[in-house]
């Protein structure tokens, strides 16, 4: 990956609608060699999907919650990946080093549903116990740096 497909990513990522002609010209390629860089991006599996960012709040969504799961027995195997797929509120999954074996990122309308949402994490087989931080307001949140300039 050279400078020029950091800079249609760091374009890309603070603007994903843009036609190929503008994130050519802001990269210094014509609009089809842009075209041809971003389909190659994708093939790679650098550009993973396109989606919109959307304000939890907005949409009942503004109690975030991330909590440590703490198991008694290994934790990254397809089970225990199902199982947590299968809760929508986790947002994300993660298998960490530590005293806890996964940290997840809930959100939910309502501290009630992020209670239910933490009973359900306990029915996961091996989850012997939780640390729950709940967030108060967020500062801000950055997608991954490919290491270019937004054009």
């Amino acid at each position: 990956m050279d400078e020029t497909d950091r800079a249609l990513l760091a374009a890309l990522q603070s603007d994903a609608t843009r036609a190929y002609a503008a994130l050519g010209q802001a990269v210094g390629l014509s609009a089809g060699a842009a075209h041809e860089r971003v389909r190659k991006l994708r093939e790679r599996g650098v550009i993973r999907r396109t989606t919109v960012d959307v304000d939890p709040a907005a949409v009942d969504r503004g109690v975030l919650a991330f909590v440590m799961l703490e198991s008694n027995a290994w934790m990254g195997d397809p089970p225990t990946h199902a199982a947590l797929a299968a809760i929508r509120e986790i947002q994300e999954a993660h298998i960490v080093a530590g005293s806890a074996s996964l940290m997840v990122k809930i959100r939910t309308a309502t501290t009630e549903q992020l209670q239910a949402t933490l009973r359900r994490c306990f029915e996961i087989p091996g989850v012997t116990g939780t640390r729950t931080i709940v967030v108060l307001e967020t500062f801000f949140e950055r997608p991954v740096d490919a290491g270019g300039e937004p054009a």
